[in-house]
């Protein structure tokens, strides 16, 4: 008689701490608009890459924008 198969229990998934992440996420992340944020963008505050059209705002300088005000 064969014995039964052992069930792997799996594992829940790790989470990783983006790099970067679009405007709509950025929004989501800060509570500002999207067009606060690309006020920001285009005073030099946020750090941003481009990839073909998509615009991806890095995340340590959304972290560092949100903590500049948080201490006014």
């Amino acid at each position: 008689m064969n014995a039964p198969l052992p069930v792997e229990k799996s594992k829940p998934p790790t989470l990783i701490d983006p790099i970067s992440v679009r405007i709509a996420v950025a929004v989501t992340m800060t509570g500002l608009s999207r067009s606060r944020l690309y006020e920001l963008i285009k005073s030099g505050e946020l750090e941003i890459v481009k990839d073909r059209s998509s615009t991806l705002i890095m995340v340590a300088s959304l972290r560092e924008a949100i903590e500049r005000r948080r201490s006014r």
